[in-house]
């Protein structure tokens, strides 16, 4: 499980990134669970708590409550320097 901290260093596209990966793993433990095969129910639990968790890092940023971090390209280029 990802604590709020290390999601706010991560850039947008990685969150997005995230999200997508975590979504298809719901869909698919829903899909096991259908058929009675869902070996952990509770990792269902963990991830749809990630997701919000997820969601809740990209709201902030939307409200400018605080900012996500660079994306890793631009710091490479600059020396970790913003522009």
């Amino acid at each position: 499980m990802e604590k709020l901290e290390r999601l706010r260093e991560l850039s947008r596209e990685e969150l997005m990134q995230k999200l997508a990966e975590h979504k298809e793993e719901v869909f698919n433990l829903r899909l096991s669970r259908s058929s009675k095969e869902l070996d952990n129910p509770v990792r269902l639990r963990t991830l749809r708590r990630q997701m919000a968790r997820i969601k809740t890092v990209l709201r902030e940023h939307e409200r400018g409550l605080r900012r996500l971090a660079e994306p890793a390209s631009i710091t490479e280029k600059t020396g970790g320097k913003k522009s």
